[in-house]
């Protein structure tokens, strides 16, 4: 019954090998194919894993690896610069906490709990073009080799090769005036070791927590007065950029300190934060998108890994349950993108927020204590994301009719 046998899987990030466990329990044979010679060591700075994404990590049997390089976060402090305490944001009761860690640590998680499952990954496999048949699909990679399958999914990320081969008038992702850099600094500054801390500071924002081997971790965006792709930030001398934001953050605590404590030359610059807009088309024929290739939000959001996870998993249930690509791919839409746009539309709102000038942030100090006891409780601003949940064994039915699975 199910819509394939055989996949190919385009991208070795998160969601890559992340859909390849996830169809390997569906009972389709799936190989990653990665660009990279290797796992991307060294690739990007921190991000959290929500609750709503380590329910979707259990479901591939994912969750204790990552559980094992993540720091458990029961709650989120925001203050401003000058260290006073804005409001605290436990978590959603009956849930487990957050996972604050490295991107590539969890990348690494992933990718060996996927080889341990019998998942094949290949890498330095950059995809070039793709030929489709009546039955199958072939990628065609830069080194001349080719494979074959059944389907091809897109977990290729932000820059998606793919997404532009299903749709040559896809949207280019979207950059926001606001620049992200990270690290870690050789310092641990006075926090509690189960929170996350986000300092609204004179003149950028910054949030950061303490690692248990006394370090901490942080990263940085800073308004600028126009995007600026990662590329071009790298031209400029990691040296240069510390002192820069060592400018920007030198009235603020403990953002001044941390910065003294960094490295330089372990200084992360990403450029601008980056969101897709909405994708019109996520799939053509044998081909879809999953994760960041069909629904990358802004980092600001806390949840593109947990999106991407969980789409991982309704893709192969989709697959699993419906008896062609087409519908299947279908079913996948249907179910993930409402969900997956709201996220989207939340981390624009969030990298506004970030950019505040100073009246407004005058204003929020005063509103935020009232505003997190009333309107904005953790319930009310994260509940409806941080339950969802995938019901894994619930049958998948066709687009027209009523979906069984995600629930809340």
């Amino acid at each position: 019954m199910t819509a394939a046998k055989t996949a190919l899987v385009i991208g070795g990030g998160i969601a890559g090998p992340a859909t390849a466990m996830a169809l390997r329990k569906a009972g389709i044979e799936a190989t990653v194919y990665e660009a990279y010679p290797s796992t991307a060591d060294g690739v990007g700075v921190t991000l959290a894993v929500a609750p709503n994404g380590i329910a979707a990590l259990e479901v591939i049997g994912a969750a204790e690896a990552v559980r094992g390089v993540g720091q458990p976060m029961n709650r989120s402090v925001m203050a401003d610069g000058r260290g006073r305490r804005l409001a605290e944001l436990p978590g959603l009761e009956g849930l487990p906490p957050s996972l604050g860690l490295w991107r590539d640590d969890l990348c690494r998680a992933l990718h060996e709990t996927a080889e341990r499952q019998g998942v094949r990954i290949e890498y330095g496999k950059r995809l070039v073009r793709v030929h489709e048949e009546p039955g199958g699909v072939t990628a065609e990679f830069a080194d001349g080799t080719t494979a074959t399958a059944e389907v091809l999914i897109g977990a290729d990320g932000i820059r998606s090769t793919v997404r532009r081969l299903i749709d040559p008038n896809a949207p280019e992702p979207e950059r926001a005036k606001l620049l992200n850099f990270g690290a870690a600094a050789d310092i641990a500054v006075p926090a509690e070791p189960d929170a996350m801390y986000f300092v609204f500071g004179r003149r950028g924002f910054f949030g950061y927590w303490v690692q248990p081997d006394g370090r901490t971790a942080w990263f940085a965006n800073v308004p600028h007065d126009r995007p600026m792709p990662g590329r071009q930030a790298r031209q400029t001398a990691k040296a240069e950029w510390m002192r820069r934001l060592k400018e920007v953050y030198a009235d603020d605590t403990p953002a001044r300190d941390v910065l003294d404590h960094t490295d330089p030359e372990k200084l992360v610059v990403l450029g601008s934060l980056e969101n897709m807009p909405k994708v019109p088309c996520w799939h053509r024929g044998r081909m879809v998108l999953v994760g960041d290739s069909a629904h990358a939000p802004s980092s600001s959001s806390g949840q593109g890994a947990s999106m991407a996870l969980e789409s991982a998993v309704e893709l192969a249930r989709c697959l699993r349950d419906l008896p062609d690509p087409a519908a299947a791919f279908a079913a996948y839409e249907r179910l993930r993108r409402r969900r997956v746009e709201k996220v989207i539309d939340r981390g624009a709102k969030t990298n506004d927020s970030k950019a505040l000038g100073p009246f407004a942030k005058t204003a929020m100090r005063l509103m935020m204590p009232i505003l997190t006891r009333t309107f904005l409780t953790p319930e009310r601003m994260l509940g409806a994301e941080q339950r969802y949940r995938i019901d894994w064994d619930a049958p998948v039915t066709a687009p027209a009719l009523q979906p069984a699975g995600g629930r809340i």
